[in-house]
């Protein structure tokens, strides 16, 4: 039987935070500390797609 690698923590906690680019609020797996942008999952996937 081969390790599969890590374990089940449970779900994450999630945090509300608001897109800096659509402004739109959203859920996110950590903390935001207002020091650097968050984008939403649509904002973010447009973003990385985009080269950035």
């Amino acid at each position: 039987m081969a390790f599969q690698g890590g374990y089940d923590r449970g779900p994450k906690e999630m945090h509300k935070a608001v897109c800096s680019d659509c402004k739109k609020e959203c859920d996110v797996p950590f903390k935001p500390r207002g020091d650097r942008p968050i984008y939403c999952k649509e904002c973010y996937s447009k973003r990385k797609d985009s080269g950035r």
